[in-house]
């Protein structure tokens, strides 16, 4: 009985040109052997069944090839292309770093290019799977792999480039294979089925290469299987049912169903694919990669995009067509969702029906917003941005401040209704410019309830006062000059604001405003207005003409120590230290605290204004004012730290300290 080879094996390429998917490799390769330009080290790599190492055998083959073709390809009867194909070749050395990957094998390797060949030029040594040696055995191979002898020539591969070490990859020229198309798979297999005699279906073919994920070498293991299994004569029935995989024709199903809104059809056929033993997840994907290919035919342009067959594709085709764009893309991100959600789902099943029952009633959830709002769809696009403030914000802003009512000003019940200064009313700042209109190139697939033509809510009238008093520029915090009993005595009257050229509309009197802040009483005056600082106004204190009266230091002194206290009690340390000391008030209650430092000032103004507050109320005197300074610090003597500087600090203020100490025989270190 003849032994079988697989075809993996079988129809192995033996010459570049036999190659599939990889032209940019061989390409490169055969310039190179043509131009005598062959780097001392390749390095393979790309996904597995793609034909690194089947390259790396070709290579090695032409480069000691005496007989090249005039495309650089070897010619397969010489004595070294037949040795290499007897596997008696001794130029040609394979490695398998997966099982010999310690540095004792790299040794090995080392000691063995150092003879040169005694056949052909060179000496080439293939290591497959090279990211499996261990970085010891990386390292001895360094020196090697950088400058070997001129007849060593090194081709590495690999599938996971990533885990070989910069200092390796920096001394490779690096080839890149990519994985194999849909069709060039399936050209191939119909090549190796016509060889072997064999009938096959396109379909058949198309779905053993799409299954095998873009490498050839699955894609002639499973091709074996399927002729195992069904003979000479390859149907796609008998390859579904092989490979276990779900057909398109329960997607078509599924979504036939779902156009129909027949639910129950839909719950059957997902039932149908369960108790056949599929994976729930595999037919959810399976559902959006569907709905995915009926997107892409919905244009004939993108319906090169879908990598099926023939057949297949005219059926996607003929669906699209029944299927509406917005049941495409909502059923699309239904069927997203459960997927995303579908691990963390306690009952999967559930999940997917919930999901179902969801795409069954799209149709009828999209008429159902289009009900709502029949003229989504039908209202024309403007054709030009409409005009500024055409929604009826114009009306309302002129209305507002026609409507509003004036503005309300205090009046002076000391100074003449002629003298009194009114204030300006300003209007209300005008909003900014209209956005510009933004054009949206979408075209909406639902109807959506506008809000254009909704009545924007009623606009609160503003009014806004212009405050035309005098400031105050304020510098470090003190409270000079604002005091209650403070009065400027070099203050020149301001002259009196300029009357507006409109009549001012008569206002509303407030006495009981006036009555409540005696301080507005005076602001009817200019004098008034420029005498009085803004930042008093507030302060409710009547203002004295005669001489002040005097104050007890006792009770001022008792007052202060329990203000004091009262701060120790809360715990403020900080506070009580900068007011326990004694203090006294001069003829004009003016009060001098002397403080130690500059802290203990700033200290002292973050609770002044509650401080003296209180200290007013408690004394009875509201014309009381602190003045905050700090003392100067007396000159201090020398320090003395060691025995000898105390007992000389004694004997010079007295000197019969040194009499008794010379007497006695004392010593100063006690």
């Amino acid at each position: 009985m003849e032994n079988f080879v697989v075809s993996a094996r079988k129809y192995r390429p033996a010459t570049f040109r036999s190659v599939v998917g990889q032209q940019h490799v061989t390409t490169t390769l055969q310039n190179a052997i043509q131009s005598q330009h062959l780097a001392q080290a390749f390095l393979f790599c790309g996904p597995r069944g793609v034909g690194k190492t089947t390259c790396a055998r070709i290579l090695a083959k032409t480069i000691n090839c005496t007989n090249l073709t005039a495309e650089a390809e070897a010619c397969g009867v010489c004595t070294s292309c037949v040795a290499f194909q007897e596997n008696a070749s001794f130029n040609v050395h394979e490695l398998d770093a997966a099982s010999n990957n310690s540095v004792e094998d790299i040794r090995s390797l080392v000691e063995q290019v150092r003879y040169a060949p005694q056949q052909g030029r060179y000496k080439i040594y293939i290591i497959d799977e090279v990211h499996m040696l261990s970085n010891a055995a990386f390292n001895a191979f360094l020196k090697t792999l950088e400058e070997p002898p001129s007849y060593a020539i090194f081709i590495l591969a690999t599938t996971e480039r990533h885990k070989i070490i910069p200092t390796i990859l920096s001394r490779c020229q690096i080839f890149d294979f990519n994985r194999i198309r849909v069709d060039d798979i399936k050209e191939h297999l119909r090549y190796v089925a016509t060889s072997e005699h064999i009938t096959a279906d396109d379909d058949a073919l198309h779905l053993l290469a799409q299954k095998a994920d873009g490498g050839l070498r699955d894609a002639l293991s499973m091709f074996d299987q399927q002729v195992t299994f069904a003979g000479n004569n390859l149907t796609y029935k008998e390859v579904v049912q092989n490979l276990h995989i779900l057909d398109y024709d329960y997607y078509f199903r599924l979504v036939d169903a779902l156009l129909r809104e027949n639910l129950s059809a839909a719950l059957l056929l997902l039932d149908s694919v369960m108790q056949q033993g599929f994976d729930l997840h595999n037919f959810v994907v399976g559902t959006a990669e569907h709905l995915r290919g009926l997107l892409v035919c919905k244009d004939p342009v993108t319906v090169q995009l879908l990598e099926v067959s023939d057949n297949i594709r005219q059926q996607y085709v003929r669906q699209a067509q029944a299927a509406p764009l917005p049941f495409l893309l909502s059923a699309l991100n239904l069927v997203s969702q459960c997927d995303r959600d579908f691990k963390q789902a306690k009952n999967q099943r559930l999940h997917v029906e919930l999901a179902l029952m969801k795409l069954a009633y799209l149709n009828e959830a999209v008429q159902f917003v289009r009900d709502l709002n029949p003229d989504a769809h039908s209202r024309p696009a403007p054709a030009s941005p409409k005009p500024a403030l055409d929604n009826g914000e114009a009306k309302k802003k002129t209305s507002s401040l026609a409507e509003s009512p004036a503005p309300v000003t205090p009046t002076s019940t000391t100074a003449p209704a002629a003298a009194t200064t009114p204030l300006v009313h300003a209007p209300a700042p005008a909003d900014g410019p209209d956005p510009l209109p933004v054009e949206n190139g979408v075209a909406e697939l639902h109807a959506t309830p506008s809000i254009e033509d909704a009545e924007a809510p009623p606009v609160t009238t503003r009014h806004q006062v212009l405050d035309t008093l005098p400031h105050i520029e304020t510098g470090r915090p003190s409270m000079q000059g604002l005091e209650p009993n403070h009065r400027p005595t070099d203050v020149r009257p301001s002259p009196p604001a300029p009357q507006p050229s409109v009549a001012a509309p008569t206002l509303p009197k407030l006495p009981s405003l006036a009555n409540r802040l005696p301080g507005l009483r005076d602001l009817g005056t200019p004098t008034a207005t420029a005498a009085r600082p803004v930042a008093a106004v507030a302060e409710p204190v009547a203002a004295s003409t005669g001489p002040l009266p005097p104050i007890a230091p006792e009770l001022l002194q008792k007052i202060w120590q329990q203000l004091a206290d009262e701060r120790r009690a809360q715990e403020k340390m900080s506070d009580y230290m900068v007011l326990n000391r004694t203090v006294s008030a001069d003829a004009g209650h003016i009060i001098t605290l002397t403080v130690d430092n500059p802290v203990q000032v700033v200290q002292f103004n973050e609770f002044r204004a509650e401080f003296m507050a209180e200290l007013r109320r408690r004394t009875g005197h509201p014309g009381l004012t602190v003045q905050t300074e700090v003392a100067t610090a007396a000159p201090t003597g020398r320090k003395l730290y060691t025995s000898n500087d105390k007992f000389a600090y004694l004997a010079e203020k007295y000197p019969a300290l040194q009499e008794m100490k010379q007497r006695l025989g004392l010593d100063a270190d006690f």
